[in-house]
């Protein structure tokens, strides 16, 4: 199964609108809460300069970029932990997937309705966060009473076990998620089918108005949800939701020209799906030839082989060698022979882990 971020927010905070300009998939859009109750799949494409750059140097027949998943899951509210607002079914939709971005609502609008009453993200976000505390919590008391009983076995890994969800269920009692705990390598270990909801990367998408788009630290708003941001060590992607959607609609020249009077180098969508791609842990790997060229999607951290195996099981099964480049390298010298004669080419085994942007080309034998 693919590697999947989550669209999560309150209801009426401009989920569905940035699900629909992403993907352009049509999900319902409505001003009412729990427009959305089954989760919308959207494939979406990574916006990547360096393939067509990478196609001035070849000049292929087609350019192939790489792609993930978004899913709009609809909008919680308070009490969804106790199964306030189908709250169980929402939770169970955030458990799977891999990485959340939290839609929050930064922009003034009267026929907008808010389901709390009045714009304050900062409470927005303690909302959800709450919510998903508190389920977070109900588990790891399940767990933790469980592993103070399977101790009296005098096995090692219940002692580790318990100590770490002791720390969890501390920290969640002080409102704090679990990614804010820090757990060794034998503690993860031990939790590793323990589905936690607060243990997800977190990227904030924070949705504004059309007029604050040029200047978005104008709004005070988002000044906030920087600063919560922060102080959680995650990310803040400023976007218009309805603006956006707009431009989704246009291709080419018309796209740009629309950006350059808005005064933008590139839409806040492109920023969106980048920054939700890194958070998923993943990068891109190239080939290039003739054919196409094309990027490959891998997790940090993955070897050659394993790399290889994600164009074709033979390739890793079969793997002897890879022939690497950087992509700054080729670039800088021009061509494959150029890159070639500058001593930029390198061959690399089975213990090399590939880097975001290598162009790789591999030597197999099946």
């Amino acid at each position: 199964m693919p590697l999947q971020a989550g669209i999560v927010g309150l209801p009426n905070v401009g989920k569905s609108t940035l699900f629909n300009a992403i993907t352009r998939a049509g999900a319902e859009a409505a001003n009412y809460p729990f427009c959305t109750i089954d989760p919308n799949v959207g494939v979406v494409e990574v916006p990547d300069v360096r393939l067509q750059e990478l196609a001035k140097i070849v000049h292929p027949r087609r350019i192939v970029p790489t792609a993930f998943e978004f899913v709009d899951i609809a909008g919680l509210v308070a009490g969804a932990s106790k199964g306030e607002g189908l709250g169980n079914k929402f939770l169970g939709h955030i458990r799977e997937v891999d990485a959340i971005v939290h839609v929050v609502r930064c922009f003034e609008n009267s026929d907008i309705t808010h389901v709390s009453g009045s714009v304050d993200p900062i409470r927005d976000i303690e909302t959800i966060d709450l919510e998903l505390i508190l389920s977070d919590l109900e588990s790891v008391q399940k767990r933790l009473e469980k592993a103070k009983k399977n101790m009296k076995s005098g096995e090692k890994k219940y002692a580790v076990e318990v100590e770490a969800l002791t720390r969890l269920a501390a920290a969640f009692e002080e409102g704090k998620p679990a990614r804010t705990v820090d757990l060794s390598d034998e503690e993860k270990d031990a939790l590793k089918d323990l589905p936690l909801l607060t243990a997800k990367p977190v990227l904030y998408a924070a949705n504004v108005g059309e007029d604050d788009i040029s200047d978005p630290d104008a709004n005070p708003h988002v000044v906030k949800v920087r600063q919560r941001a922060a102080e959680e060590g995650a990310e803040v992607v400023v976007v218009c939701a309805q603006l956006e959607a707009e431009i989704a609609e246009l291709e080419g020249e018309d796209r740009q020209a629309f950006l350059n009077d808005l005064g933008l180098t590139e839409s806040g969508l492109d920023k969106l799906i980048r920054s939700s791609y890194k958070l998923l842990g993943l990068i891109t790997y190239f080939t290039a030839g003739e054919p196409e060229v094309r990027a490959w999607t891998i997790r940090r951290g993955t070897k050659a082989p394993q790399a290889a195996g994600v164009i074709h099981s033979d390739f890793e099964r079969g793997f002897i060698r890879a022939e690497v480049v950087s992509y700054e390298d080729l670039i800088q010298a021009g061509s494959y022979q150029a890159a070639r004669e500058a001593g930029k080419f390198r061959l690399e085994g089975k213990d090399y882990v590939v880097q975001d942007g290598d162009v790789m080309h591999f030597r197999f034998n099946v």
